[in-house]
């Protein structure tokens, strides 16, 4: 309450107080003289100076300047054309932040299918069955990729005695793709040399579907009749099967796709850069060691 609103409510009370005296008692003197009221407004007033001083001090709200958008844009423009620097470090910050986004996502992903993806009965695993670092490899027999990244594939075979490579049939480009992989599915459950009918499945001319598996097959000393009749089995399909739902999970749209410890590599990435993965698992457990 304001200084002056106390002092003059103080007057007022006093003088109604002795108004009221003198009516009831008129022959007493008032007793609201000057003196008297200058004390009493006098000690409202300090009264009132200690109540304030006692209360916390509310900080004044921040102004808060209104800028209209056709003047504040003009300036972000010519702010940004003056440094064109800051488009470059704003494009390498948010490429950054996505792949570690992408990363952490294929992670989360993988865990969730690691049995899947690397353990499945059903898979097909060449090299060495109980190497340290595995790597996987979802392909199509109609790949032109695939089959251009075959020679990195056998050369790593070759020269790594200590590598585990998981083969998992993706038939996603055709009709013909889909019927050379269940045989395909097949022929790696038969007591036969897979890598060798995988050699020549991308070895051929022309598309791959079941008639040139089976034919495949068969130089291997497979029945191409009895792996006609198998072709139906739930064991196939649930194989394909499986290969989706992995697909799905960590977002694999094309062939070849690598998976190699938390990272899903998408593409015929070269053999250097498989190498680098793999001497990196061998470091560090990861496919990139900081450092």
């Amino acid at each position: 309450m304001p200084r002056l609103t106390i002092v003059l409510i103080a007057v007022v009370a006093l003088l109604a107080g002795g108004l009221g005296a003198t009516v009831l008692n008129k022959p007493a003197a008032p007793v609201t003289d000057t003196a008297a009221i200058r004390a009493v407004v006098s000690d409202l007033l300090a009264a009132h100076d200690q109540q304030a001083a006692a209360r916390p001090v509310e900080p004044a709200a921040p102004a808060v300047a209104a800028i209209d958008a056709a003047t504040l844009n003009p300036m972000i423009e010519s702010y940004l054309m003056s440094d064109p620097k800051i488009l470059t470090r704003l494009s390498q910050k948010l490429d950054t932040e996505t792949r570690m986004a992408e990363a952490a996502a294929s992670k989360s992903a993988i865990a969730s299918m690691h049995d899947a993806i690397f353990n499945d009965p059903n898979q097909i695993v060449l090299g060495n069955p109980d190497g340290d670092v595995t790597l996987v490899e979802m392909f199509d027999y109609n790949c032109s990729y695939c089959r251009s990244a075959l020679p990195d594939l056998a050369t790593l075979l070759d020269e790594d005695k200590n590598l585990r490579v998981v083969l998992k049939e993706f038939p996603i480009l055709s009709q013909g793709s889909l019927e050379a992989a269940k045989v395909a599915v097949l022929v790696g459950k038969a007591k036969v040399d897979y890598w060798s009918f995988h050699e020549t499945m991308f070895t051929g001319s022309g598309e791959n579907n079941q008639q040139t598996a089976l034919s495949a097959a068969k130089t291997l000393g497979l029945s191409p009749v009895a792996l006609q009749l198998d072709l139906a089995t739930p064991q196939v399909n649930a194989t394909l099967q499986t290969s989706y739902d992995i697909a799905k999970a960590l977002n694999i749209t094309g062939t070849p796709t690598y998976i190699i410890g938390n990272e899903v590599i998408p593409g015929a990435i070269g053999i250097d850069e498989l190498r680098s993965r793999i001497k990196s698992m061998r470091a560090c457990g990861e496919t990139a060691c900081a450092g």
